[in-house]
């Protein structure tokens, strides 16, 4: 019996197979573009992405486009870099077991994409991977962010929003938002979790010290032990609820491993919450360093807790933060802007089909 797959990463695999028929009717529809954006395992298959006879413009919201069948590469400090030499039978990891998937599924992409995609990446990061990769290099890649609400995601007075939510008055409160973020390894739990051991040791009066909210989790869904008083929120579908918590606290905290353009990230900072996180992935592309937040260096405990504490400890400071992070979410992801972005590539993108 031939052994089963395991390549040792965790993340979502997606083998886009069989066809769905959806392919079929989009071809059909009249369309004059087609639009994607994360396909997933019941979306359109491999090979109808590459039977479209319109052109093609992909929003890629993770790095499935170029990699095999995962979604990501595998965690730091792993360096998987196949996706740069293409999925060969010489270069699958000595750890991987059973049948080479992802060298199948990328052989698959290889053969069924001929024409080239327009490439949309939220993050400079994601399109330096894409750019990097043996499969996608070639075409055209561009950097758009996503757009936010900024009618919807906006500042609300802090006091009143932590006495809606039942969240105590003057101490500085940390927020995580953990949907999955406590059991996936990419979110960074644990790191947060060092972090703040490290915030307690360098915090003298007590009386003074953070408290932690957490939004995404019941208490009994987590086994963090963290050195600060903890409000488990649990899920929030409304957004209405979740941005009286973005007002009720003093900063977001993203420890992620891997992220590509987290939207915690952009609806903090359209409230005025300045955010902190590490140097990693599309994290750079949504605080600016020290005027909308803080980026520590990649992952190193004591350097996020520095991080933490630098945007707490001075008051006015703070204040400066919040008017940046949301005049920051204004200027860069206002939907007016991101949508001109938007018209101007398939203005371009239907030009250069005439002219082909």
């Amino acid at each position: 019996m031939p052994s089963r797959f395991d390549d040792g990463n965790s993340v979502l695999h997606s083998i886009c197979w069989p066809d769905s028929g959806v392919g079929r009717e989009l071809a059909c529809s009249g369309a004059q573009l087609i639009h994607l954006h994360w396909i997933g395992r019941a979306g359109l298959s491999i090979e109808e992405v590459g039977h479209f006879p319109q052109p093609l413009v992909w929003t890629l919201h993770d790095q499935w486009a170029f990699l095999g069948a995962e979604h990501y590469v595998r965690l730091p400090p792993a360096d998987d870099r196949r996706f740069v030499e293409g999925y060969l039978p010489g270069n699958r990891p000595e750890h991987e077991r059973g049948p080479d998937l992802n060298r199948l599924t990328w052989q698959r992409k290889r053969r069924a994409w001929r024409r080239p995609i327009h490439i949309v990446c939220p993050s400079q990061w994601l399109a330096y991977e894409a750019r990097a990769s043996a499969l996608i290099r070639s075409w055209s890649i561009h950097v758009i962010p996503h757009p936010i609400d900024c009618t919807l995601w906006s500042p609300s007075d802090r006091d009143q929003a932590r006495q809606q939510l039942g969240l105590p008055q003057g101490v500085p409160l940390i927020l995580f938002t953990a949907l999955a973020g406590t059991e996936d390894p990419r979110k960074g739990a644990d790191l947060l979790q060092a972090a703040l051991e490290c915030l307690s040791s360098q915090i003298e009066e007590r009386s003074t010290a953070p408290q932690v909210v957490i939004v995404g989790a019941e208490r009994g869904d987590s086994d963090l032990s963290i050195p600060f008083p903890v409000h488990f929120r649990g899920v929030i579908a409304d957004n209405a609820k979740l941005r009286l918590h973005y007002a009720a606290c003093d900063v977001l905290v993203i420890p992620s491993r891997q992220d590509n353009f987290p939207n915690t990230g952009l609806e903090a900072q359209a409230c005025g919450l300045p955010v902190v996180g590490f140097r990693i992935g599309g994290l750079p592309d949504i605080v600016e360093d020290r005027t909308s937040g803080a980026l520590a260096d990649p992952f190193d405990p004591a350097s996020l807790a520095s991080s933490i504490l630098w945007v707490l400890a001075d008051p006015t400071r703070s204040s400066s933060l919040a008017y940046e992070a949301r005049q920051r979410a204004i200027r860069e992801w206002h939907p007016r802007h991101i949508a001109g972005r938007y018209a101007e590539l398939y203005r371009s993108v239907l030009a250069h089909e005439e002219h082909r």
